[in-house]
This record gives C-alpha cells, sequence and structure tokens, in this order.
C-alpha cells in the first residue's frame, strides 16, 4: 500500500478524525501519528484543519493546536461560525473543507500518496481530481462505529481505505492517558481587584 520512495502528504480534518476516534474509544497521540507515517514514505507536510471560535477566552483545542504547531504540523485554522438554528439552539459551524482541497490540488506537483483523514463524502472529488493527476489517495476513517464514519462513495472511490481502528494500536492512546494540565498558580480569581 505504501511505497518507501513515495512522498506522502497528511490531510487531517481535525474535527472529523476526532469524532472518529472518540466513537472508537480513543485518543490520537499525534507524535506517534507522524513517526508512523514518516516510516511509510517521505513524509513532505501534515496538513491540520480546524475551525476555532472567536472571542473565546479559553478554548480546549488550543494546547493541541499550539503543540502541533511547534511539532512537524502546518496548522490551518478559521474563525468559527456561530448561528441560532430554527428551533432555538446555539449551533457552530466551521467546515474547513475548501482549505482542505485547495491546499491538496496545490501540492499534487511534488506529493505521490495523499493521505486523507476523514470520512465526509465531500472529499469524493477531491479524490477523483487528485487520481486523475496520477496520484494515490488512502482515506483514513471507520467502518467499526455505529453509523460508519465514513462515506461509502469516499471508500469507493479512495485506492485504499484504511479503519482507524486498525491504527489504534500504532496511533493511539487510551482516554485516561491525557496529560494532566497543570494549573498556573498565577491564574487563579482570589485576590484580583
Amino acid at each position: 500500500m505504501f511505497d518507501p520512495r513515495e512522498k506522502i502528504a497528511l490531510f487531517i480534518d481535525g474535527a472529523n478524525l476526532y469524532a472518529t476516534s472518540r466513537s472508537l474509544g480513543f485518543d490520537i497521540d499525534y507524535r506517534k501519528l507522524l513517526a508512523s507515517f514518516q516510516k511509510r514514505g517521505y513524509l513532505i507536510r501534515a496538513y491540520y484543519y480546524t475551525a476555532l471560535i472567536e472571542d473565546q477566552e479559553y478554548s480546549s483545542i488550543r494546547p493541541l493546536i499550539d503543540w502541533l504547531d511547534y511539532n512537524g504540523f502546518k496548522v490551518v485554522t478559521k474563525p468559527a461560525k456561530e448561528f441560532t438554528d430554527a428551533s432555538g439552539r446555539r449551533k457552530i459551524k466551521g467546515n474547513m473543507d475548501i482549505e482542505l482541497t485547495v491546499d491538496a490540488l496545490e501540492l499534487a506537483e511534488h506529493v505521490d500518496h495523499y493521505v486523507i483523514f476523514s470520512g465526509d463524502g465531500d472529499f469524493r472529488t477531491l479524490v477523483e481530481a487528485l487520481q486523475r493527476r496520477g496520484r494515490k489517495v488512502s482515506i483514513i476513517s471507520t467502518m467499526a462505529s455505529q453509523p460508519p464514519m465514513i462515506s461509502d462513495d469516499l471508500r469507493r472511490q479512495a485506492d485504499h481505505f484504511i479503519d482507524l481502528m486498525s491504527l489504534k494500536n500504532e496511533i493511539g492512546r487510551d482516554p485516561s492517558e491525557r496529560p494532566v494540565r497543570r494549573q498556573d498558580p498565577l491564574d487563579d480569581d482570589e485576590g484580583d481587584i
């Protein structure tokens, strides 16, 4: 499936990968993920796409984004849009499909094998376009969840489908192994005037 002479690029739909790994009961260890794909070929880029909520003093995803940015990933973000749906519930929309697609197509001259971490059927057309340019595309998602997190059309279009569950021992970590975040001793609410 992977040829060690291939130039590989990873394209991670952050929200999709998070939902997929969570449905399978494990967290992604991004250090292990990077090392795993560096062994499979010549890894030229690893992109991570996510939307961020603006005007939020603290975002739970910020430490991950910062870590990825300093540790070999090209992080692509944009502000999420907040809206109220017809039933009055607050919703957040932060689709990164266009950004991922444009970046993938711009690299077509330099990449032999694309690895897309997403089950979103909207990427089927991108996969088809990359294949027309002679590029190989692997999709990583899962069929092990109920319902499956992979679009059937996307799975069929890909050159290779890799079930995320099969990578669990290689790139996963149990949620109980999450690093404990340190409390900043200067960041307490007491004594503020």
